[in-house]
């Protein structure tokens, strides 16, 4: 089959869970044989080519700044979108498939406004689907309106759609749109290592953005060592909120407790979090949370909160795999972290025994064997 990947980041240039999904997808559709096209932005210098495991990469728009005060601007999305019709015109019909995320949503519409034209069938992954409220409080009350009636208006594209979590899922079918789940993004052995000691070592790892409440940490690292001595943190990632937060580090006393050292190759966060007492996801929303799966899978239990758009407390089961702290308060993230500590090597061995009966569900491959079932069943229209 010719597929057409759409999402305006790529990895390793931006790293991200739906960066990463894409990555994988790509990598394996081509090694089963298929002719694997994905559309995006340029994020690398001119004349370089990005080598992508034989997948053709096609920038439909020169380099964008995503973001403005931690909030996604509206140009590069548009630009993007438009980049992504006047390919489809030109070349839609070379493709029997064209994948895309939902958002940043313009490019959904981009693809359904170029499909008669095309007559490729538009598949959709929905990482997340943010409620009313939640687009009130992100864009205000009008723009916050625009931007739940273009969700609502990509929900009604003829589509296969697929999802990632229980609670997306649910919003979904509320809207009238039945998708195919997709609980696993994990990408490494199935096999969980046996628990070792852990160090006295918090870790987070994600973008800089206020979603994730990373200025959070600090303050609850320096809560949780009153009752843990030497706790220290390592936070990974970049973000509008860099600044802030190593204000907050130097404000809570941390500058030698606290390591931000930006983004790192992935071995280092990898081996950071083997390492650690545990990871904390602050995050007030999430679509997925593959480094709880990751942290599972290294016998490392983790820490998120409790949220009405935050699915990554779908992956943690109180007391067995981590704790879902009631709040991002410092108090309610360094009780969670102590609990952690307390909870010991039987926390690690019971994180242990519940990636192992998880560990098919959540892994990459049983959601790409779903993905390419469904290509092959869905044919064209």
């Amino acid at each position: 089959m010719r597929i057409c990947i759409v999402y305006d980041c790529v990895y390793p240039y931006t790293v991200g869970g739906a960066e990463r999904w894409y990555r994988n997808l790509s990598a394996r559709l081509v090694a089963e044989g298929h002719e694997v096209t994905y559309l995006t932005r340029r994020q690398w210098a001119v004349g370089h080519v990005p080598d992508l495991d034989g997948v053709a990469v096609v920038a439909v728009t020169p380099p964008l700044e995503l973001y403005t005060r931690g909030r996604r601007r509206i140009l590069p999305p548009l630009r993007f979108g438009l980049g992504v019709l006047g390919h489809l015109l030109r070349h839609g019909q070379r493709y029997d498939v064209v994948h895309t995320a939902s958002f940043p949503y313009f490019s959904l519409l981009a693809a359904a406004s170029a499909r008669r034209v095309g007559r490729y069938r538009i598949v959709v992954d929905w990482h997340e689907v943010w409620s009313r409220e939640y687009w009130r409080a992100y864009l205000g009350r009008i723009g916050g309106e625009i931007g739940w009636g273009i969700q609502r208006l990509c929900m009604r594209m003829p589509q296969s759609a697929f999802c990632f979590s229980r609670l997306h899922a649910e919003r979904l079918r509320e809207a009238g749109l039945e998708p195919v789940l997709l609980e696993g993004e994990y990408a490494g052995e199935a096999a969980a290592p046996a628990p070792r000691p852990a160090e006295p070592t918090i870790v987070f790892a994600g973008r800089h953005i206020p979603e994730k409440r990373v200025l959070a940490l600090p303050a609850a690292i320096r809560r949780a060592r009153r009752e843990i001595p030497g706790l220290q943190g390592e936070i990974y990632g970049d973000g509008p909120e860099r600044e802030k937060l190593l204000s907050a580090v130097a404000a809570e006393g941390l500058a030698d407790a606290v390591s931000v050292p930006g983004f790192v190759d992935a071995e280092q966060v990898a081996r950071a979090i083997r390492e650690a007492l545990c990871v904390v996801l602050p995050s007030s929303r999430e679509g997925y949370g593959l480094v709880v799966v990751e942290a599972a899978a290294a016998s490392t239990p983790a820490v998120v909160v409790a949220g009405p758009d935050n699915a990554a407390a779908e992956l943690v089961d109180d007391g067995e795999n981590g704790f879902v702290a009631p709040s991002a308060s410092p108090a309610d993230l360094a009780d969670a972290i102590v609990s952690v500590h307390r909870g010991g090597e039987a926390l690690r061995e019971s994180t242990a025994a519940w990636f192992a009966r998880n560990a098919e569900r959540l892994s990459l491959e049983t959601s790409l064997r779903t993905v390419v079932r469904v290509y092959a069943g869905e044919g064209r229209r």
